[in-house]
């Protein structure tokens, strides 16, 4: 069929669009802040017959791009001799981190999608459910050695049966959670966004009609894998390696490697991560559809224009990485594999790309997702909670510019949550929230600023858990420049204060009324010889405050007096 462009154009952002808005609709209806406010969350658009990605909503979590794929693939082989009897208004329910999932949070909804009489396509979303059971509140226990200390694991199993909700199987789920009535909240709005999808795409093929809509889809899909091919053509033919470490599984104090030998042959990249660290005893390891999302996610941080779709994956050929951590297998716990193994999957990607483009290259960015959960009772308003927060960081410096500051994590299109948030749904303090000084890797492009906050519980009890990285290890730098600063945790209980022994890890902290938590996250690593920093760049970081007079001086190069006086000629800025 011939496609003028304008209905390819209208077409292809209409379905985007509905997407988009199921994110939309999940996020305004969601009862967790880590939903609503934060958007760990994804809504998707997937191939009836293969699962694979048509579209996703353009501020769905990145990783679950190759893993809600995964996800409805293996629904698919699952159902494959009984896909006859799925009905309109089944939905599937599946958590299983071992079937195209993460971790146990992770809990993903599959919703067959039927136009006249016919299954087209299937709609899935994604939501981080702060808990859903398990040895420690939030999941994120650190020194697990089985998925059964996580939580409850759920296989494909129909939760919605001809849009009539599975009661039973919702409360038995629910049962297993610390705080039910938030949970079922979140339930509600995935299913909401999943009804939200099915009246717009109708709507969509109602208007277009199927042969139109799916002229456009596999026109977009080429059009991707065209993108993607040309971009790796580009690349000069060759073998390249990278490898970046973990801190540690949680357990034992040894670190875990990410090696990644990368060639690049014609218009394809063929991507072997077997060197890699062995499975390891603590809750590191990382489901291979996981490790495969966050390849793609390297790949499109380089590539960033192309279409997101299968056709795009095309030509990205990862090779399984049996018997290692990046290949988990039941029952391996696997806590940390989205929000921590990814991000060093990404960064190898980053670092092996960036050897076949050195011009392009970028220094490691802060690379973790600084996972504090603290869990406990709430006795003024007589309720159990979890609260669930990340932070951001900053990003590497790279050929033109400084890397970003108090950034979301490579693997998301996440957002801190407000403090006053988080402050009225549990009884924390904030009492600081700051840029972290002297963070940043120095280099002529130098990395971005990590963040420092300071909590504090104002009443009750509660446990807290820390699941970070970069804290033996700094974010790497390029050309010259400095590493950046590394993840620090403190804990005051009862006015003694620590750090955990695995420095970026620990579970079972017992924190009572005025106990503290901070945490210093990781600034990104620089790019570059510091001594070609622009003269008048160090000069606006000391206006800012980032550094002091002193500490520019003695890194970049410049004396005491030129900073100085560079710094007295500035005009005042305002800092958006």
């Amino acid at each position: 069929m011939q496609l003028d462009p304008v209905t390819l154009a209208v077409v292809h952002n209409s379905l985007v669009m509905v997407a988009s808005e199921m994110d939309l609709a999940q996020e305004k209806t969601s009862f967790s802040p880590i939903i609503s406010e934060a958007m760990d969350r994804a809504n998707g658009i997937y191939a009836a017959q293969s699962g694979e990605l048509i579209v996703q909503g353009a501020r769905g979590l990145p990783l679950f791009v190759g893993v809600m794929q995964a996800t409805v693939g293996h629904v698919i082989e699952r159902q494959s001799d009984r896909l006859h009897e799925l009905n309109p208004g089944d939905v599937i329910i599946i958590n299983d981190p071992y079937l195209g999932g993460t971790h146990l949070m992770d809990v993903r909804l599959v919703k067959p999608y039927f136009y006249r009489g016919r299954l087209w396509a299937w709609l899935a979303n994604s939501a981080h459910w702060a808990d859903i059971g398990g040895s420690v509140a939030g999941g994120f226990s650190s020194n697990t050695w089985e998925v059964h200390q996580e939580g409850l694991r759920l296989p494909p199993i129909r939760i919605a049966r001809e849009g009539k909700l599975d009661e039973d199987l919702l409360a038995l789920i629910l049962a297993n959670c610390r705080v039910p009535q938030e949970r079922v909240g979140d339930f509600k709005a995935q299913m909401a966004a999943l009804n939200v999808g099915e009246r717009r795409l109708t709507i969509l093929l109602d208007r277009y009609k199927v042969d139109v809509v799916e002229a456009v889809i596999a026109e977009v899909r080429k059009r991707a894998e065209v993108q993607m091919r040309a971009h790796i053509e580009a690349l000069p033919d060759g073998k390249y390696s990278f490898e970046a470490p973990m801190d540690s599984d949680g357990i034992r104090e040894e670190p875990l490697w990410v090696r990644l030998d990368l060639e690049v042959k014609g218009s394809e990249l063929h991507l072997d991560f077997s060197r890699s660290s062995p499975p390891c005893r603590g809750p590191m390891n990382t489901p291979f559809a996981c490790t495969k999302s966050a390849v793609y996610i390297g790949v499109r941080h380089m590539f960033p224009d192309v279409l997101l779709n299968a056709g795009g994956f095309e030509p990205i050929h990862i090779k399984e990485a049996k018997d290692t951590f990046l290949h988990a297998e039941y029952p391996k716990p696997v806590a940390g594999a989205a929000a921590e193994c990814s991000q060093r999957v990404v960064e190898t990607v980053l670092g092996a790309l960036g050897r076949a483009m050195p011009a392009r290259a970028y220094a490691g960015p802060f690379g973790t997702a600084g996972n504090f959960s603290l869990g406990g009772y709430d006795p003024k308003h007589q309720r159990h909670y979890v609260m669930y927060y990340f932070s951001g960081g900053g990003y590497g410096g790279y050929w033109s510019g400084d890397g970003h500051t108090n950034a979301c994590a490579t693997i998301a299109f996440t957002q801190t949550q407000p403090f006053e948030v988080l402050e009225s749904h549990y009884p924390v303090l904030f009492e600081e929230a700051s840029l972290r000084e002297s963070s940043a890797g120095a280099g002529e492009f130098r990395g971005g600023w990590g963040i420092r906050y300071k909590v504090k519980l104002r009443r009750g009890e509660a446990a807290a858990a820390f699941m970070m990285d970069h804290g033996r290890f700094p974010p790497y730098a390029l050309g010259g420049g400095s590493t950046g600063a590394m993840t620090e945790i403190t804990v005051s209980q009862d006015g003694k204060v620590s750090s955990p022994p695995h420095i970026s890890k620990g579970t079972g902290y017992a924190l009572a009324p005025d106990d503290w938590v901070e945490v210093k996250t990781p600034g990104g690593g620089g790019w570059g010889d510091p001594q070609r920093r622009d003269r008048e760049r160090v000069a606006r970081d000391v206006r800012r405050g980032y550094i002091s007079a002193e500490i520019a001086s003695q890194t970049y190069g410049y004396t005491y007096t030129e900073v100085n006086a560079a710094t007295s000629s500035g005009e005042p800025e305002t800092i958006s």
